[in-house]
């Protein structure tokens, strides 16, 4: 099976802080990922690396068979930003069309398939700032199909949303995944990192990487998070101060 994104001892460090060491991945196409790890982990900093918004320090991170579409976390929005949802999603379809090319059919069909897919369609005309955060992360996703690219980057993707928020995204995971594409995602969540094929346990280092069975275990997240998690009955919650 060839590989959809792969890093070898890849190392990034901003100033003198190592961010992210050691990481040796390779994720064959049309799998899955999830990353997982206390706050600071590098966690974000490893999909930055594979986006290339990073820059990485030593070793490498690469992107087979051209680039990935990296979606960001919802934050605040500057109210003063004039920019639709419709426009917000159709930024993706800029890199394909370079210097002074208009949108094509192609552009306008692929922007509005991923506000279908995304259900946002009716709030195409409504200004970015005025959306809930569950509705903006989603228009961010649909931003992220747009690109239409084989590797899509989620960084903690339903964190805090709404139930139907939530609902919507993991079943854009589950279809894309279906269709042949590799989608990785960053999560504090041990039963979403349970429904990927692979799972990296982050703390700046590896901890442990495979399939979820064999690195979520009690000696690995103790490994990661150290007393940060609770132990309920037979489960495990994470107990992680960033999140809630």
């Amino acid at each position: 099976m060839s590989s959809a994104f792969t890093t070898h001892q890849l190392e990034v460090r901003f100033g003198d802080a190592v961010a992210l060491a050691e990481v040796d991945l390779d994720v064959p196409a049309g799998t899955s990922l999830a990353v997982i790890g206390p706050n600071g982990s590098g966690k974000s900093t490893l999909l930055g690396a594979l986006a290339g918004t990073l820059t990485a320090s030593s070793g490498s991170a690469t992107v087979h068979g051209g680039g990935a579409a990296l979606v960001l976390q919802s934050t605040d929005v500057d109210r003063s930003l004039p920019i639709t949802v419709r426009e917000s999603v159709a930024l993706a379809r800029y890199p394909h069309l370079g210097l002074f090319r208009r949108f094509s059919r192609a552009d306008r069909d692929a922007v509005e398939e991923a506000l279908a897919r995304l259900a946002v369609e009716t709030l195409a005309d409504r200004q970015f700032h005025e959306l809930s955060g569950g509705q903006r992360q989603r228009v961010l996703v649909a931003q992220g199909l747009a690109q239409q690219s084989d590797v899509l980057l989620l960084d903690e993707p339903v964190n805090g949303l709404d139930v139907v928020s939530r609902a919507i995204i993991l079943d854009v995971i589950d279809t894309e995944l279906s269709a042949g594409r590799t989608v990785a995602v960053t999560t504090h969540s041990l039963d979403d990192a349970r429904r990927f094929d692979q799972v990296l346990l982050l703390d700046t280092t590896p901890v442990a990487v495979g399939p979820p069975e064999t690195v979520l275990t009690e000696p690995n997240l103790r490994a990661a998070f150290g007393g940060r998690f609770i132990r309920v009955g037979d489960d495990l919650l994470l107990d992680d101060p960033h999140h809630h």
